[in-house]
């Protein structure tokens, strides 16, 4: 099959799928396209298949040649293969074992009200300051940092490193800069393991070193993989769906005249970014056939969750935001047996956020035009770098 397209997709609005990937759906489900480093994949972007993908173990996140695999981009962690191909399932049904009781149910109702102060203590810092001032930044950026922080046990006073270091382990563009990231995010980690060892709280880090056959390197790449992914992911989630909001200002009405759409709406604000970089990486593990289209064993399959959550067979108008729509069926946090962890909390964060913004601040708006604000274009989880607002 002939290349049909260069990754990254042009984006211009955050909000619709890039018009080229659009013309890709339109023609069939599974297309040959170059990434963004020049390596050749399989694109995949129908609702049904990459559903169906996502819990197909013949796909993985190894490689049996890691040096040689085709790579999505420069991160040292996101960029190519990950984890010892061998081992893969084992390891990550043990990471699955150790992880998941910290974001069982229980501990999840005890965290929500505290989710809610934190929220409510922003919010009174940001009207506090006054009009005009970046959403972003004073309440994107802390709240995720705040909540992960004290569930991991975290120093909350160490933000500004931490968050330096997962920006350079996600950074897309530059190989040496995410391996620095990387190597300093690690060696943070084992610093919080030793002192959790010598004095333990009652948080994950000291749980994990409390588990029996957990060594401090396990426990410190664990720790660390969840500070970043339990903190940047909600960040961009708040921002893209405030922005989302405010440029549909008959969908912010809407909530403000019933706050008790919050859920559905942040259902909505999880489906609708467009996205544009080809989706969750996977290895064909096996020869496999996907719509008919012969996939080797070790080529590379972008299963892109943000082209099928914009699947007109199962969204009808993708394009246009609508919070009254049912979206549960979004793949945000991708399905199956590798479904994000920490789905339900990014949930509790997004639905405080927005519940109490229209509460309180229901005139609030964008303080410049749409096209004055940037995204970031060098990180693997994109997002926007400010955003002003007046109320």
């Amino acid at each position: 099959m002939a290349i049909a397209a260069q990754l990254p997709f042009e984006q211009t609005d955050p909000f619709r799928i890039a018009p080229r990937l659009r013309e890709l759906q339109s023609r069939g489900t599974v297309h040959r396209v170059r990434t963004a480093v020049g390596d050749e994949a399989w694109l995949v972007t129908d609702h049904a298949q990459v559903r169906r993908l996502l819990d197909d173990n013949r796909l993985g996140r190894s490689h049996p040649a890691p040096q040689t695999a085709a790579r999505t981009g420069e991160s040292a962690l996101f960029g190519g293969p990950l984890g010892n191909f061998a081992t893969e399932a084992a390891d990550h049904a043990r990471m699955r074992s150790l992880l998941q009781p910290h974001f069982s149910p229980k501990h999840l109702r005890a965290l929500h009200p505290r989710v809610e102060t934190l929220t409510a203590r922003l919010l009174d810092e940001l009207t506090a300051q006054g009009s005009p001032a970046d959403l972003h930044a004073a309440v994107a950026v802390p709240l995720p940092i705040l909540v992960i922080c004290e569930l991991l046990g975290v120093p909350y006073e160490d933000r500004e490193q931490f968050r330096a270091w997962t920006a350079d382990a996600a950074n897309i563009r530059d190989r040496a800069c995410s391996e620095r990231g990387l190597a300093e995010l690690f060696d943070y980690g084992q610093k919080l393991v030793k002192r959790k060892r010598a004095e333990p709280g009652d948080d994950v880090i000291s749980r994990l070193c409390a588990t029996e056959g957990v060594s401090d390197d396990e426990a410190a790449g664990l720790s660390m993989a969840l500070l970043f992914a339990g903190h940047e992911t909600t960040v961009v989630q708040i921002g893209l769906g405030a922005l989302l909001l405010l440029t549909h200002p008959e969908q912010w009405q809407a909530l403000v005249d019933d706050p008790g759409l919050a859920p559905n709406a942040v259902e909505e604000i999880l489906r609708a970014p467009g996205k544009g970089g080809g989706g969750i990486p996977r290895y064909a593990r096996t020869d496999l056939e996907i719509d008919g289209v012969t996939v080797r064993a070790g080529e590379l399959v972008l299963l892109d969750n943000g082209a099928a959550n914009h699947d007109p067979a199962v969204f009808p108008d993708p394009d246009r935001p609508d919070i009254t729509r049912s979206a549960a069926g979004h793949l945000a946090f991708g399905h199956g047996a590798r479904y994000c962890l920490g789905a339900a909390l990014a949930r509790i964060e997004v639905q405080a956020v927005f519940t109490q913004l229209v509460t309180r601040l229901p005139t609030l708006r964008l303080a410049v035009a749409v096209e004055e604000l940037t995204m970031r274009r060098d990180t693997l989880t994109g997002g926007l770098a400010e955003l002003p607002v007046r109320w």
